[in-house]
């Protein structure tokens, strides 16, 4: 049929036993209604309703018609209550791509919980480290480490990313603390390469960027690997605190440098534009949100700990 909205119509004004009536029901005009259903009779090329001054009567092939409409009509709205029900409720299956480090120490760590929360819902997940395409591979949703998101996805800040100059204290012992980013010449600096950056740290100080070279005994696209060299005391590294900040809140590790804070970036969950939202995309963002937060627990201060992400 050519509209489905007359065939509703129609079942309505035979329920109401009038055309009034059903517009009053339906919310419409008179008018309207007369029109969807002249509009349907013209379709159809048959009459469905008799009417006379004495009222309204339904001629035998309409009787017959209007079973079929009820049905419609029956289907139309079980079909909304299961929409209705889809963006009330998560379920079905979510695919989800998180960078390695991020996504095994934070984003894997979380999943029990929010599945509990939502028995419902499957999770597919994807942990790498390579830029994944939203459209040609049908992820859902997607956790970016960046400056700034790119302008084609939606993006939420879950947390921002510090990253600290950090080492052992016994390495410091052996070779001197650094004060100031120049004094990094004099130490044995591990790089992670993954950024691209060709043997060169970034800090910004109060007078603006600094760009300081470094060299030392090891060069990595690692950033887990390479927390395993500070920690053995083989140098010090840049590093971000969702990665190590368990170790400075311990005291295996100590940041210096705090009044040169490296070049930031932030944790983003992204996904594509949508008018409407799924619900099961906005319940995981939701979630990781509050569990990360402005302040992450990989940078809150511990009491307890003798050493805190923050370095003091």
């Amino acid at each position: 049929m050519e509209n489905l909205n007359d065939m509703v119509t129609f079942a309505r004004v035979v329920e109401a036993g009038g055309f009034s009536e059903a517009a009053r029901q339906m919310g419409v005009s008179k008018s309207h209604v007369s029109k969807a259903i002249a509009r349907l009779e013209l379709s159809l090329g048959v009459r469905l309703l008799n009417r006379s001054t004495r009222g309204l009567s339904v001629t035998e092939i309409g009787a017959a018609f209007h079973e079929h409409c009820i049905r419609i009509t029956e289907e139309a709205a079980q079909a909304a209550e299961v929409v209705g029900r889809l963006q009330s409720e998560p379920r079905g299956v979510l695919r989800v791509t998180a960078p390695v480090a991020f996504g095994r120490l934070h984003v894997g760590p979380a999943v029990a919980e929010f599945l509990s929360r939502y028995p419902r819902l499957k999770l597919d997940m994807t942990i790498t480290d390579r830029m994944v395409d939203l459209v040609s591979e049908g992820y859902d949703v997607a956790i970016r480490i960046r400056r700034e998101p790119s302008l084609h996805v939606v993006a939420r800040e879950l947390a921002p990313v510090r990253r600290v100059v950090c080492a052992t204290p016994d390495y410091f012992e052996r070779r001197g603390v650094p004060t100031a980013p120049q004094d990094l010449a004099e130490h044995n600096c591990l790089h992670y390469t993954h950024f691209g950056t060709q043997g060169e740290w970034r800090f910004q100080s109060p007078r603006g960027e600094i760009v300081v070279p470094v060299k030392g005994t090891l060069r990595i696209d690692d950033d887990d690997t390479l927390a395993q060299a500070v920690l053995s005391g083989l140098g010090l590294a840049m590093l971000p605190t969702f990665i190590i900040g368990g170790e400075l809140q311990a005291g295996r590790l100590r940041c210096v440098l705090s009044d040169y804070v490296p070049l930031e970036r932030r944790i983003y969950a992204v996904h594509l534009p949508n008018v409407r939202l799924p619900v099961k995309i906005r319940a995981f963002i939701d979630f990781l949100q509050a569990r990360f937060g402005p302040t992450p627990y990989w940078d809150r201060i511990d009491d307890e700990a003798s050493v805190v992400a923050r370095g003091t």
